[in-house]
């Protein structure tokens, strides 16, 4: 697996005659998170306290701690200042995983050794029993390629501890999608996905799971070029068959009834749902996905066409506001 991207990643400006000027160049791993960014600004100074602050205030948001711990994880002296912290403070649960989350980024961008990070993450969930955090450490370890069992395993514990995790699933839903399928519209991804929207609570985002799983495969066959790259005005095979129109209408549904604002990674479900809908030939659920995205672009699923991604969200954006 290519390691994941910097927090923020320069991206090349908007083309002539964008319809987006809002929209910064930028694709920004905390998504809006205002008490996020400014922790990681403090963190990227080397001042460590305002992470501490942080994340004793998100307390036992599953979801929202594994956000926050990524993002500020990735920063690239985010090692450093844990360690600083860890110091200072002996035995600290939130300093060992913020420790054991940048030492995992570090060892996906080939600056660390994987076991050292294994055993940092090991280290924290000791400390935390009750945290999923760690185990999405070895998760996102595990998803590289390898044998699959230290990713089935990971994931085990981590939903043993918070069922509904919502980075872990996609973590398994983006591996599983990279086996071969069944058939045209059968996959063990899309079964997945389907049954732990199904096990999830009605206003769960796991509701959006099996939109993702489609656009997982989405990306391994534009891979292969068995699909069409970049969402353009002519609805792609991938997402119009029975099963494909199924799930697209559920999660949007679900969107239009439960959508979450509170939760830390809305926006990413948002630009799925948007890639699905350009994708499928339906400018206008899309336009209205783009409207609540806003500023928000994120690099997946537009990085799956193999193309600037920056430049596939601007294109699928103006066809679905002109459209749409």
């Amino acid at each position: 697996m290519t390691p994941p991207p910097p927090v923020t990643d320069r991206a090349p400006s908007d083309p002539p005659g964008g319809t987006a000027p809002e929209h910064s160049g930028t694709f920004d791993a905390a998504l809006g998170d205002a008490e996020l960014l400014a922790a990681r600004a403090a963190l990227a100074q080397g001042r460590w306290q305002s992470a501490r602050s942080l994340l004793l205030h998100t307390g036992d948001d599953w979801d929202r701690r594994g956000h926050r711990v990524t993002v500020l994880a990735a920063d690239p002296g985010a090692h450093s200042r844990a360690g600083q912290w860890l110091l200072a403070e002996p035995g600290s649960a939130d300093a060992a995983t913020l420790l054991a989350l940048a030492l995992v980024h570090r060892a996906l961008r080939g600056e660390e050794d994987p076991e050292h990070a294994r055993a940092s993450c090991r280290t924290a969930a000791g400390l935390a029993p009750a945290d999923p955090t760690p185990w999405l450490g070895l998760l996102l370890l595990a998803r590289a390629p390898g044998p699959e069992a230290a990713l089935t395993a990971a994931f085990q514990e981590l939903r043993a501890r918070h069922p509904e995790h919502h980075h872990g699933h996609h973590l398994l839903i983006a591996r599983l999608a990279e086996r071969p399928p069944g058939g045209p519209e059968s996959h063990e991804a899309y079964d997945t996905a389907e049954r732990a929207a199904a096990e999830a609570p009605a206003d769960s985002p796991l509701a959006v799971l099996p939109v993702v799983a489609y656009a997982e495969r989405h990306r391994v066959l534009a891979a292969a070029g068995l699909a069409p790259a970049v969402p353009g005005p002519a609805p792609c095979a991938h997402w119009t068959g029975p099963r494909a129109r199924r799930v697209l209408r559920a999660a949007f549904d679900w969107w239009l009834e439960w959508e979450h604002d509170e939760h830390p990674r809305r926006h990413l479900d948002l630009n799925h749902l948007a890639f699905a809908m350009s994708a499928a030939g339906r400018p206008a659920e899309a336009a209205a996905l783009f409207h609540r995205i806003g500023p928000h672009a994120t690099r997946a699923p537009w990085s799956y066409t193999g193309q600037d991604p920056w430049a596939a969200f601007h294109q699928a954006r103006a066809h679905a506001l002109a459209t749409g």
